[in-house]
Parts: C-alpha cells; structure tokens; sequence
C-alpha cells in the first residue's frame, strides 16, 4: 500500500476551510491517501461539512501554527509541534511520502532542513516552479526558499534544476541559463557574475546569461536566480497575467461587436488562461532536501491545493530526492 501524502490543514490564506476541502476532493478525484495535519478539533470540524464515506482522510493532531508574519527560524523551533514541524516529521520517520504546504515557506525551508536535512552536496535548497513559456516550459528557480544566495548555491541550483528535468521530465541536455541584466558575458552584478563562473566549470549544458524576457519565450529550460529575484518575478508573471487578462474581458465586453467576437474566443482564451494560470501547476518541489516537501501559493484555491497533492503523488512516486541526490553523486564525480 503506498505511503499517503501529508497536507498542512493550517497553511494558507483560507485554512483551514480550504485545505480541508482540498483533501476530500484529492481523495476522492485521486483516490489519493491523505494525512491532514492540524489542530484536531478545528481539522474535524472542517471535514464534517463534507461528505468523506470511504475516504482515506487521517488527521494527525498538531495543536501549534506557524503564522505567516513569524520568523522562520524561529518560530520553527519555538513551535515544535506545528503543523508544518509536524508534518516534516511524518516524511521523515516514514509515515507519509511528501509533505504540502501552502504556509510560511521561510518555515517549510527551515524546518526542512531542521527534520529532513540536505542532500549530499547541497548548501541550500531551491524552490523550482514550472513556468509556462511559449514553447512549453522553463524550471525557474530559486522562487523563494534561499533569497540571499550566494555564488555557490546558485551553481548547485544549476545542477538540481538540470538533473530535476533530466531525470524527472526526461528533457536531454537542459538548457541551464543564469537570470542577469544582460546577454553578454561580465554582466549583472557580483553574485552573478561569479556565479556565472562556477556554474561554466560544471557538467551541464549552461549557455549563458538570460534576461527576464527569455523566460516566457521559453529560451531556456532552466533559469537560475537567487531566491529574492525570483520571487519578485513569479509574482509579477502572475499579476501581468491577471491584469492581461482583465484588459482583454473588458476590451471583448465594450460593445455588441466585441461581445459577438469574445462568444467565438471563449474556447481559446480558456485554454491560454489555464496555460498561465498557478492552480494548475499546483505547488513547487523544495529541491536538495532528503524528503519530499512541496510548497503551494499562500492564496492557494482547493483546487490549486488538489494539484499540489497530485504533483507531490507524483514526485513520490518518482522518488525526486533519491533522482537528485544521485545526480549530484554522479556529477560531482565528473568535476
């Protein structure tokens, strides 16, 4: 019987309502085995407005939350028993396959390394999320886990996006690209540019400096940033795609013309919403740990939430940390 996945019930904007939501539904579409990790009494009151019948839904009681505002490192160890510290733990004796979270990621991180501990070879994890471009995907990463990075974590975040796509989404030889200001060779700041160095003395197919255009073009199938950088542009690509979005519907409804022509676009334009749209990738993999944690969007919808749960059924069923770590043993066995 496989492991079940472990959902944080108090992470989120909405929790506990909507990861608990999530679960019944992952359960049910995914025929999926869940452990909700939680308060219990707030857990249960959550599940008792759905319908759960032959449902696997545990939940493990986890009476402290981390709270969105707190200090990651902090708050980790002054709250053992929250649900995020909770939930790390289960991954790690062995009782549930992945761990997912849409709470303070600074938290997942910290207790990440804290209850899972770094791969062999990695100084700090990465957050690698899927990015639509318009010849099909980018990995960009780091997204949030790691903000001040420095050259050699940048390099390894080279190396973990390139072994994850190889080995995981079987792309041969992976475009590895460094997010700078520039094209050129010697530009962007320090951390770039000795970064830019470490990372052309490893075995992988890196092609250069990229600028934040060459992302959703798809030039690239890995784009590597340190974690603040990174952040800001997963949520400007998500507000410019709102706003996009927003234009175009009000653009379509300015006239009975307009309107007759959106009738026949519809179709189209719900396809290109859901291209571009983060509930459908559901969550980022947290990259260089020993266990396998999965960090979802803080405003994450059940449905979001039920596509993380998916893509961390997945990742388990692949075994990504095992892919990885021997990666990195047989890369660095090349240098």
């Amino acid at each position: 019987m496989a492991l079940p996945v472990a959902l944080d019930a108090m992470g989120g904007d909405y929790a506990p309502a909507v990861p608990a939501e999530a679960a019944v539904q992952a359960a049910r579409r995914h025929q999926l085995p869940l452990l909700l990790v939680g308060p219990e009494p707030a857990v249960r009151a959550e599940l008792a407005k759905h319908d759960t019948a032959g449902l696997e839904i545990e939940v493990v009681h986890a009476p402290e939350v981390i709270a969105m505002d707190e200090h990651p490192a902090s708050a980790v160890r002054q709250k053992p028993h929250s649900s995020i510290a909770v939930g790390m733990r289960l991954v790690k004796e062995g009782r549930a396959a992945a761990f997912v979270s849409a709470g303070n990621t600074g938290a997942m991180v910290a207790a990440g390394l804290l209850e899972l501990g770094r791969a062999r070879g990695v100084d700090r994890p990465a957050l690698g999320i899927v990015f639509p471009t318009l010849r099909g995907k980018t990995l960009l990463l780091d997204v949030g886990a790691t903000p001040d990075a420095k050259p050699e974590h940048l390099a390894q975040f080279g190396l973990m996006g390139s072994l994850y796509l190889e080995r995981v989404f079987r792309v041969a030889s992976p475009r590895v690209g460094l997010i700078s200001i520039g094209e050129e060779e010697g530009k962007g700041n320090l951390l770039v540019q000795q970064a830019a160095q470490r990372l052309r003395a490893l075995p992988l197919n890196y092609v250069g400096n990229v600028e934040g255009k060459d992302i959703p073009a798809g030039t690239v199938d890995v784009a590597v940033c340190d974690g603040f950088v990174g952040n800001v542009l997963l949520k400007f690509a998500e507000g410019l795609a709102a706003a996009i979005s927003g234009i175009i519907r009000e653009e379509l409804q300015r006239n009975w013309w307009s309107k007759l022509l959106a009738a026949g676009l519809l179709p189209a334009f719900r396809r290109a919403r859901t291209r571009m749209d983060y509930a459908e990738y559901g969550g980022a993999p947290l990259l260089g740990l020993r266990g396998l944690a999965i960090v979802a969007h803080g405003r994450s919808s059940a449905y979001a939430l039920q596509n993380a749960l998916r893509v961390a059924r997945e990742a388990a069923g692949q075994d990504v940390p095992r892919l990885i770590a021997e990666g990195l043993a047989e890369r660095s066995s090349e240098m």
